[in-house]
């Protein structure tokens, strides 16, 4: 299943803009409340230069990059973990996306309508985080009474969750994040965390703080920008800035004149580009290639840390479950030698067995019975 991020905000922020700036899906914007009312879901390929330069040298028939999904989902606002707006339907598309990304506006427009008098993404910031912990301590207190429902005829069997689940219920109602609890009286153990995993909280999630600024104030984005991006580190958030009305006119460009307009602009990337790259980095992933027979060059997405063992699984089970071993040779030395033939004779192609960490940039032919 492809990674799949949550772009969410409040209204008028430039959720919609921004989603058809990725995806070119066209979801409908407009500068109005609510104009997203059901999700729409757009499938965006992974840029990835290094997939071209093999495709180059390999001449495959096929070239399949990764994809990544984006969610647009209603405007979230004030009282939303109670149903204002669309809240209720907003918190529900989002508890299954792998991470989160706020959109902050930081573009002044007078014929765009703000939720709030004066324009501050911090503020506006603290309204999503507080609606998105209100929402969890929901989730929590429905969970703790089932568990003390369940605790009637075994006290001792829930004794610890309770307890943990009543830490959390207070640390939320404090308008703290399920990210930053470390339990009750115990360091952040394995228990707590699958506990956590559990109940799918929606501030357990990896966040990504979108600056959403105008043209004029690119490449920097300005002061209002320049705060969002501080927040984003005291926080260890990823952040990016972009200005979502320029991305999706770009993105209608040819190529060529719009790499022109961005170097002019100082961007030296599509938004889509740094997005992605942001979300890569805040999810801890990799991306390795396969070459199947020389017809097919393929990108896949994979967990740093993950073995040749999980690699296979992502191409398929089969391969996983009769996973014999994996021929390796590193995206640099395929460069450099220009061809698996060139490869080999150079002695760059290893075989490695199931344990093996697989490297950003590895690319692998897996063999299995």
């Amino acid at each position: 299943m492809p990674l799949q991020i949550g772009i969410v905000g409040l209204p008028n922020a430039g959720k919609s803009t921004l989603f058809n700036a990725l995806t070119q899906a066209n979801a409908a914007v407009a500068s109005y409340p609510f104009t997203t009312i059901e999700p729409h879901v757009g499938v965006a390929e992974v840029p990835d230069p290094r997939l071209d330069t093999i495709a180059h040298l390999i001449n495959p028939e096929k070239v399949v990059p990764t994809t990544i999904q984006f969610v647009d989902i209603a405007g979230l606002v004030k009282g939303a973990h109670q149903g204002e707006g669309l809240g209720n339907q907003f918190l529900a598309h989002i508890r299954e996306v792998d991470a989160i990304a706020l959109v902050l506006r930081c573009f002044e427009d007078p014929d765009v309508a703000h939720v709030s008098a004066q324009l501050d993404p911090l503020d506006d910031l603290s309204v999503l985080d507080l609606e998105l912990s209100l929402a969890d301590l929901g989730t929590v207190e429905r969970r703790m009474e089932r568990a003390q429902s369940a605790a009637k005829s075994r006290p001792k069997d829930f004794e610890w969750e309770l307890a943990t689940l009543d830490a959390l219920k207070e640390h939320l109602a404090r308008g703290g994040a399920a990210r930053t609890f470390s339990g009750a009286g115990e360091a952040a153990s394995d228990r707590v965390q699958a506990l956590l995993a559990e109940l799918f909280l929606l501030t357990l999630k990896p966040r990504l703080l979108v600056a959403n600024v105008g043209e004029d104030t690119l490449p920097e984005g300005g002061h209002l920008a320049a705060k969002v991006v501080e927040t984003a580190a005291q926080g260890g958030s990823q952040s990016i800035i972009l200005c979502a009305d320029c991305e999706a006119a770009l993105a209608e460009w040819p190529a060529d004149e719009a790499a022109e307009y961005r170097a002019e602009l100082g961007l030296s990337t599509p938004g889509l580009n740094r997005l992605v790259g942001a979300s890569y980095r805040l999810l801890d992933l990799i991306t390795f290639f396969t070459v199947t027979g020389g017809e097919v060059v393929r990108a896949w997405t994979l967990r740093q840390g993950e073995t040749a063992w999980h690699a296979a699984g992502q191409v398929h089970t089969d391969m996983q479950q009769g996973f014999i071993r994996a021929d390796v040779v590193a995206y640099a030395d395929l460069e450099t030698a220009g061809s698996m033939a060139a490869v080999r004779e150079a002695g760059r192609l290893r075989s490695e067995g199931r344990d093996y960490v697989v490297q950003d940039g590895d690319v692998i032919h897996i063999h299995f019975s």
